[in-house]
């Protein structure tokens, strides 16, 4: 085996902390079209993989190692200390249900899909549908927690990444277009519109702006995310396993989600900053995905691999409209929990700001509540995939 050009820990880092940087400086600066399509995130991902298949990175490294065990769970609880979940339930009601009846379309659809395709993919695909879902229920950091937590081979990963894009590209132009028919679909729902006006009202009420993060700040926020990551995994160790989904790497993924969500209901949740630094380690965590895929089989198993992720947002969407109709909602609130489960914090603003901006306050609540559910309900939906499958 040739050794790789670059072996050293800070070479490794420099390596994927410059490929991040390189595709949000090339978004900003070129505002290239191609990027409205092709977010920064599937580069930030492709480009590493490339090196490390060609020789310029290593597969796998001691410096992987450390990301996966420390970096991760501490992204996580930064992402964690933003979600008000008492707000957002009081501001946003029905909604909040309509979005969680999307994540369990996410959940159900996820081993129907898999069933309808798993005959042509591996035999380890169906951590790849894990952590598919951590993406549509919460986001890019709930993604990247599952694949640890199942310890998701470097193509399945990838074939979770294309398939995201894959039906992204075709998910939000509905979600945007839906604003044409809000008329027609509310009418199906019979919407109260005086609910909406409040629910407007009180999101702008609700979300108040923590200040510019110091120095301090960082110091905070360092500790405590450190301190939660040791006592998680700790207390990871004294737990019971339940192959092949429930060991202690996906213990210590559950434990972190919870002990972070504990301190959002903390003056914790107050210290700015905490977003910012969360979103760059995510980024950071993904290259490093990247890293370590591996070509091998993937083309194989691409088009049964997103065939079945169409089938899976189908589903989705069915138990959107389901919800919509029991609870009397509204097209804008049915598109943005749509969003913010599939596309999580990046999307749900675009989408409300389209259907409404006074919503894109309601939007951001809703992407924060999917942080919050995504590692639980991910997890289960790759449990059911195993299931069905025996």
């Amino acid at each position: 085996m040739t050794t790789p050009l670059v072996t050293d820990s800070a070479g490794i880092l420099f390596a994927l902390a410059g490929n991040a940087a390189l595709w949000f400086w090339l978004e900003r600066r070129t505002q290239a079209r191609i990027f409205r399509f092709f977010p920064p995130l599937i580069f930030i991902y492709m480009l590493p993989a490339v090196f490390s298949n060609t020789g310029v990175l290593p597969h796998d490294s001691p410096t992987y190692d450390w990301m996966g065990r420390y970096l991760l769970p501490i992204f996580l609880v930064l992402l964690l200390l933003d979600v008000d979940v008492r707000g957002a339930v009081r501001v946003m009601g029905r909604g909040v249900l309509v979005m969680l009846a999307g994540t369990a379309g996410v959940v159900i659809g996820a081993p129907i899909a898999f069933l309808a395709v798993h005959s042509w993919l591996g035999p380890e695909a169906w951590k790849g549908y894990g952590a598919l879902a951590g993406s549509w229920i919460g986001g890019t950091g709930n993604m990247a927690a599952v694949a640890e937590g199942l310890k998701t081979p470097g193509d399945a990963f990838g074939l979770a990444i294309i398939a995201d894009n894959a039906v992204y590209l075709v998910w939000l132009p509905i979600l945007l277009v839906s604003k044409q028919f809000a008329g027609q679909f509310n009418r199906f729902t019979g919407v109260d519109e005086g609910r909406l006006a409040r629910m407007r009202a009180a999101a702008e009420a609700l979300l108040t702006d923590k200040g510019r993060p110091g120095m301090r700040h960082v110091l905070y926020l360092i500790g405590i995310a450190c301190g939660v990551t040791f006592v998680a995994g700790e207390l990871a160790q004294l737990l019971p396993e339940f192959k092949p989904v429930l060991g202690t790497s996906t213990w210590r993924i559950l434990l972190v989600t919870s002990l972070g969500l504990l301190l959002s209901f903390t003056p914790a949740k107050r210290i700015p900053g905490s977003q910012m630094l969360a979103m760059a380690l995510v980024y950071l965590f993904v290259a490093r995905m990247g890293a370590k895929a591996s070509v091998d089989g993937l083309a194989g198993q691409a088009l049964p691999f997103v065939a079945g992720a169409y089938l899976w947002i189908c589903i989705h969407g069915a138990f959107l409209l389901l919800a919509a109709k029991l609870l009397r909602a509204d097209v804008h609130t049915t598109a943005i929990a749509s969003a913010a489960n599939i596309g999580g914090a990046a999307s749900a603003p675009i989408v409300a700001a389209y259907h409404d901006e006074r919503l894109v306050p309601v939007s951001i609540l809703m992407a924060l509540i999917g942080y919050a559910v995504g590692n639980y309900a991910a997890f289960a939906a790759a449990w059911l995939c195993v299931w069905v499958v025996g």
